[in-house]
């Protein structure tokens, strides 16, 4: 029989919780035989939404009556104590006896308490959070998305290092081409520490990625490159802006569609390919950042995004067991 990949599940944390959680993980047993959970949070709570959970033999609860919520500052969260949800969570990576840790809750705390618990990969100064975002093609892996705000040259590269590990770990047959996000695609652009990062990256010699130098705002998603690399501060105000500018055009757009009834007969003939678009720009597909950087896995669902995307969530934590991301990363770090 194939060894199950053992998941630590902080049920607790995020909106919605733990209903969503359980119910994700419901979602996602559907498919994946070969994942064992292990859930932790206050059991009666639990308890009341296990009514047609999954087979016991999928998963155990460990319960604590203490959790992090989600207006805790990061290092509040942190003082909160080693019984919390997350802080439980975390160690049983810590101690091995889970292979990834998820949560859906305060990702500050999220980020201390990791920080606190696991070493870094050997050569690595800081951790990254990193995540997925759509593109013609297929998908790129973005970082840094807001963990780091000032960075040297040396994090950038090894955030393209670390950041085309985890490309090749959840798309196996790709080759991850990386690129710095800048405000120009030429040499000449950007600050210092921008086209320092471009020279030494140019003169890495790695076969497990293809430099393609500097990429600008707009063509983030054009699916030329599919690893982009950035500081915390300048990440994470373009990933919001993706996010609102979605969320915009999938507003805008439903309601041209449902104000008139010539609009309502158009959207229903071309129903299937309105599904389709809006799919694309559906946030929960794309659920799951990573902090990478750690010695194991540490994975970040979106508080507020429901049960579906929870379940995608699991899918990247299985991806990047089975793509053994860890290793990867070890292998590439110089």
């Amino acid at each position: 029989m194939t060894k199950k990949i053992t998941f630590a599940v902080d049920a607790m944390g995020g909106e919605g919780s733990p209903k969503k959680i359980l119910d994700g993980i419901k979602l996602f047993n559907k498919e994946n035989k070969d994942v064992y959970y292990k859930i932790f949070g206050n059991k009666n709570i639990l308890n009341n939404h296990l009514n047609n959970f999954i087979d016991k033999d999928f998963f155990e609860i460990i319960n604590t009556d203490n959790q992090v919520v989600d207006t805790d500052s990061a290092l509040g969260g942190a003082k909160k104590g080693k019984d919390t949800s997350m802080w439980l969570a975390i160690e049983s990576v810590k101690h091995k006896q889970s292979d990834i840790v998820i949560s859906a809750g305060n990702t500050g705390a999220l980020f201390v308490i990791s920080k606190l618990n696991l070493k870094m990969i050997e050569n690595i100064d800081k951790p990254a959070l990193s995540g997925l975002w759509p593109n013609k093609n297929g998908m790129n892996v973005v970082l840094d998305l807001g963990a780091n705000i000032d960075c040297s040259e040396k994090n950038l590269i090894d955030f393209a290092l670390m950041g085309s590990s985890l490309f090749k770990s959840l798309f196996v047959n790709e080759i991850p081409k990386v690129a710095l996000l800048n405000i120009g695609s030429e040499e000449i652009k950007g600050n210092d520490k921008i086209k320092n990062t471009y020279k030494k990256l140019s003169e890495i010699k790695n076969s497990n990625f293809e430099f393609k130098g500097y990429i600008e705002g707009n063509k983030i998603m054009d699916g030329d490159v599919n690893v982009i690399v950035t500081d915390g501060f300048t990440g994470n105000i373009a990933l919001k802006t993706a996010e609102g500018t979605a969320n915009f055009l999938i507003k805008e757009l439903k309601n041209t569609l449902s104000n008139n009834l010539i609009a309502k007969i158009t959207s229903t003939l071309n129903f299937v390919n309105l599904r389709k678009f809006k799919n694309k720009l559906d946030p929960r597909l794309y659920n799951g950042a990573i902090f990478i950087g750690l010695d194991s896995p540490v994975v970040k669902s979106h508080g507020s995004t429901d049960h579906i995307g929870f379940s995608h969530s699991l899918n990247v934590c299985k991806k990047i067991i089975k793509g053994d991301l860890i290793n990867k990363i070890k292998e590439n770090i110089i």
